[in-house]
């Protein structure tokens, strides 16, 4: 996704401008945390599974999957149990939460790339800057 958004025009109005901005950060984000993903050999109903398990919620009530048939998510799990990612009730092994944590530690890596660019001082501005906004989109949450 980040290289097909490269390829729209920047916008000219700074509100658009920093909305694009967002968006291929995002997006180069998204694309990382599937390298990430595809490295650790998870699949999509896998990924949204471990999510679950992370929430501390059983994979058939994660909404993100929960509608799927029953035998499907079954079949998923029992695929993840086959490789020492899931207990026999349903929670991460310690395998299991530690590739969680290994994609993530990945996804993070993977997404720090485009502020290498920045000094100390110009990384400290901008989340000195984006804080308030972070702050207020998390209470527009609750």
């Amino acid at each position: 996704m980040y290289a097909a958004l490269r390829t729209l025009s920047v916008p000219g109005e700074p509100v658009a401008q920093l909305f694009h901005a967002a968006s291929l950060l995002r997006e180069h984000r998204g694309d990382g945390h599937i390298a990430a993903l595809m490295a650790a050999g998870i699949g999509g109903l896998e990924a949204h599974v471990l999510v679950a398990l992370d929430l501390g919620m059983p994979a058939r009530k994660f909404g993100r999957i929960h509608h799927l048939p029953a035998a499907q998510l079954s079949a998923v799990v029992d695929g993840m149990r086959a490789r020492g990612l899931v207990d026999s009730a349903g929670r991460f092994t310690p395998a299991g939460r530690e590739t969680k944590n290994r994609v993530e530690a990945l996804t993070d890596e993977l997404a720090a790339v485009p502020y290498g660019v920045l000094s100390t001082a110009e990384v400290a501005e901008l989340i000195a800057a984006l804080e308030p906004l972070a702050a207020a989109l998390i209470a527009a949450q609750d």
